[in-house]
């Protein structure tokens, strides 16, 4: 099985649990983290732009990741959220094991 770790950029705290909340409810992912208070600089309508943002990481199954990504895509204000996938070459067993059953067919 592969597993993956998702990085998913938000507007605000609020709008990065709100969509954690929702992704973790739904079995899409294991587990949310909330990162407040970064500082993102980015290309935006032939601009540079500078704001306030939050990370929202996000454990999950490769075989859950476009469901995903259709969830977090529902639910942002952004019109293209960062929404990219890393895979987990490998960890805990133990862990692993819990993420799998979170996002498993018996989980849901």
């Amino acid at each position: 099985m592969s597993y993956l770790w998702v990085y998913v950029t938000a507007g605000s705290r609020d709008e990065a649990v709100a969509i954690g909340r929702q992704v973790v409810a739904a079995r899409l992912a294991a587990c949310a983290n909330v990162l407040d208070g970064m500082r993102s600089l980015y290309w935006w309508g032939g601009e540079i732009e500078e704001e306030s943002e939050a990370v929202l990481i996000l454990k999950t199954r490769e075989s859950l990741l476009a469901p995903l990504v259709e969830k977090v895509k529902s639910l942002h204000s952004y019109d293209c959220p960062c929404v990219i996938a890393l895979p987990i070459l490998g960890g805990n067993p133990d862990y692993l094991q819990w993420l799998a059953d979170e996002t498993g067919e018996a989980a849901r």
